[in-house]
């Protein structure tokens, strides 16, 4: 054997003992697949474009009609009152992947104290189309308000992150986090609430189905029913972003109950999906 087959032979070895490393480096990760589609996906960025550029095309129409409203809460004589959108800030607004990156390639999960360093390092990015549909709405007089579950103490690194962009209405009126009054809790309707009491909400947005009604349904039989419930206000006066990453749709499947173990938790996942038989 010559020196040069020596060396490629030393070198493919020094290759796979590469590739082996990385693969025990690479753990399974239930949010992997999710993960990768919301960074990289042409799909996850064209189908956001899309939910944002068909609310803009409806802004002059909501505007007009002073009988449109999109909040359950709007309550009564609201025809005369300065429109307003309502949008989630979290995946709706701005996109914390990196957070979710984080936790896969970390091998680690969620808690409030990281994820309270990761708003507070003012990193999260603009959700494709958010910016321009705010700002259009903005141009046209109506009001922007950033209802999210943020809580207090992350308030002024989520308006600064706003402000980063160009975010229309990023300040402490128009940014309301969870626990800033002792009535707004994780459930947002009194946050909508309180906008309604001076605006007519147009439109609001957002990626989880909390972020329209407080009442989601439950377990996912009755999160579907819920659904078809609203169905006119989908793509009209509630915009859905998706975010496959986390949200109530995936504990609706263990009935919420963050108790049970990962694996616990996971078999309630395959028990809840439906497949095929397989080939006969």
């Amino acid at each position: 054997m010559n020196a040069f087959m020596k060396m490629a032979g030393v070198t493919a070895l020094a290759t796979l003992v590469s590739f082996a490393a990385q693969a025990q480096d690479a753990k399974p990760n239930d949010g992997l697949n999710a993960t990768l589609w919301y960074q990289t996906s042409v799909e996850f960025k064209t189908t956001a474009r899309s939910v944002y550029a068909g609310a803009e095309r409806l802004l002059g129409a909501a505007i007009g009609d002073h009988s449109w409203s999109a909040a359950l809460e709007q309550g009564e004589n609201y025809m005369s009152k300065q429109p307003a959108i309502v949008l989630d800030v979290d995946e709706t607004v701005l996109d914390n992947s990196a957070y979710q990156a984080w936790v896969v390639t970390k091998d680690t999960s969620y808690s409030s104290k990281t994820w309270a360093e990761f708003v507070n390092a003012e990193i999260s990015t603009p959700i494709p189309g958010a910016l321009e549909l705010t700002k259009a709405a903005a141009e046209k007089g109506v009001a922007v308000y950033y209802v999210t579950n943020r809580k207090a103490p992350e308030e002024a690194a989520t308006i600064a992150n706003l402000k980063k962009y160009g975010f229309p209405y990023a300040d402490a009126d128009h940014v309301m986090v969870r626990g800033e009054k002792k009535e707004w809790t994780s459930e947002k309707g009194t946050r909508r609430e309180a906008v309604a009491a001076n605006h007519r909400i147009i439109m609001m947005f957002g990626d989880n189905f909390g972020d329209f009604v407080d009442d989601m349904g439950g377990d996912i039989k009755g999160r579907l029913a819920k659904m078809d419930e609203y169905s006119t206000y989908w793509g009209e006066r509630w915009f859905m972003l998706p975010n496959p990453t986390y949200g109530s749709w995936e504990s609706a499947a263990f009935g919420d109950n963050w108790k049970l173990s990962p694996e616990e938790r996971r078999q309630m996942k395959y028990d809840a999906l439906n497949d095929w038989n397989g080939p006969k």
